[in-house]
């Protein structure tokens, strides 16, 4: 069931970064109590499972966190639990009563995630933003682009998964590795903005080399070099190259047949001729033809396939990448674990689907369950 296995979280719904960084904890086998709000619960989503895949492998609790005793509940939670995560702005929390002062003097080992923006503190900390702002930012969506046009955003996968919900999944980890030795938890303060900054390190370290220009498009990563871009095919698809390696460039070269007819590989002032050159190359085939040329190389060459081709091919096939659930493809959890792998435990459930056994697992009786529910504060 996952190397986490026996721990638990309180996750407080949210959207994007809150919800992924819960599903890989769940997908580790981390028993998460997704908290959704009680006016949630109702109309079609309250009869089945949902399609929202991030909140695979969880429970789901409907309670109002503007009703005192909802929030009441919430802290009687908190005393059983390891971590708590939520998403709100800075100070949301404090104001609903459920901040992590509060949370701590009712569980001194608890691990609090808090997952935002810009952070909790700072100019911005309490201006509205979404994942393009954070990149903006950090320097990260500069970056990203070719040469002569504007920055592209690579949809939000930098700012809110790989710098958000990543981030802080592995904050959460980190707190509760250090609390099996102090006993005593602490604030795990991710921010998008932080996380997408992280991310750029590398090109920080070769920009203070020498090795990399602020101008778009001319590096050797971002679409300037001509080993290192995606080229159309006859048919309309596109295969990627990453040759950056003599001895990869070399295959490549040779398997493109243009062997002995380009530049030296690393003349940037060749690069724009090299690119239209193999560029012309690609497109005397089709993708499936070039696969097959290319395919079990060392040239460092794939083809560029859609959400819906991924799944298929057979490297994804053979590692089960990809996984089925209840009619579903989606990608299965990961990193992989040799002796306690983790596993996708169920669909996403509906908000609320788990109220009753939720409340009677952290010891809430009848009696107080049917109280909780008349006076609105659960459903």
């Amino acid at each position: 069931m996952g190397p986490l296995q026996g721990v638990t979280i309180v996750e407080i719904a949210s959207i994007g970064p809150g919800p992924f960084c819960g599903m890989m904890l769940a997908d580790l086998g981390v028993d998460v109590v997704r908290i959704d709000r009680a006016d949630a619960v109702s109309g079609p989503a309250a009869t089945g499972s949902s399609l929202d895949l991030m909140n695979r492998g969880k429970r789901s609790i409907g309670i109002d966190l503007k009703n005192p005793v909802g929030v009441e509940a919430v802290l009687r939670m908190v005393k059983q639990v390891d971590g708590l995560l939520e998403g709100f702005r800075p100070g949301v929390a404090e104001r609903l009563g459920i901040g992590p002062d509060v949370c701590r003097e009712h569980n001194p080992r608890l691990v609090y995630g808090r997952m935002t923006g810009w952070g909790q503190a700072g100019p911005l900390s309490g201006v509205a933003g979404h994942d393009i702002n954070y990149i903006a930012l950090s320097g990260a969506l500069y970056m990203i682009g070719r040469a002569g046009e504007p920055p592209v955003p690579p949809l939000n996968l930098v700012g809110d998964f790989g710098g958000g919900g990543m981030l802080l999944a592995l904050g959460i980890v980190a707190g509760l590795f250090e609390a099996r030795s102090s006993g005593l938890g602490q604030v795990v303060d991710a921010a998008m903005i932080d996380g997408s900054a992280l991310l750029t390190t590398m090109v920080h370290g070769m920009r203070a080399m020498g090795l990399w220009s602020d101008r778009r498009g001319v590096n050797l990563l971002d679409t300037g070099a001509p080993f290192y871009e995606v080229y159309e095919t006859s048919d309309g698809g596109f295969m990627a190259v990453g040759a950056i390696e003599p001895p990869f460039y070399a295959e490549f070269v040779g398997l493109l047949e243009l062997d002995g007819e380009l530049p030296l590989q690393l003349d940037a002032t060749q690069w724009p001729d090299m690119k239209r050159r193999i560029a012309a190359a690609f497109k005397t085939r089709t993708r499936p033809e070039w696969e097959a040329r290319f395919g079990g190389s060392d040239a460092c060459v794939a083809p560029v396939l859609s959400l819906s081709e991924a799944p298929h091919h057979p490297h994804h096939k053979a590692r089960q990448t990809f996984v089925e659930l209840e009619g579903v493809t989606q990608p299965a959890p990961g990193p992989r674990f040799d002796r306690t792998p983790g596993q996708i435990s169920g669909s996403p459930p509906a908000a609320g689907q788990h109220t009753d056994e939720i409340l009677a697992g952290f010891g809430f009786d009848e009696a107080e369950r049917a109280a909780m529910r008349r006076a609105g504060a659960v459903r």
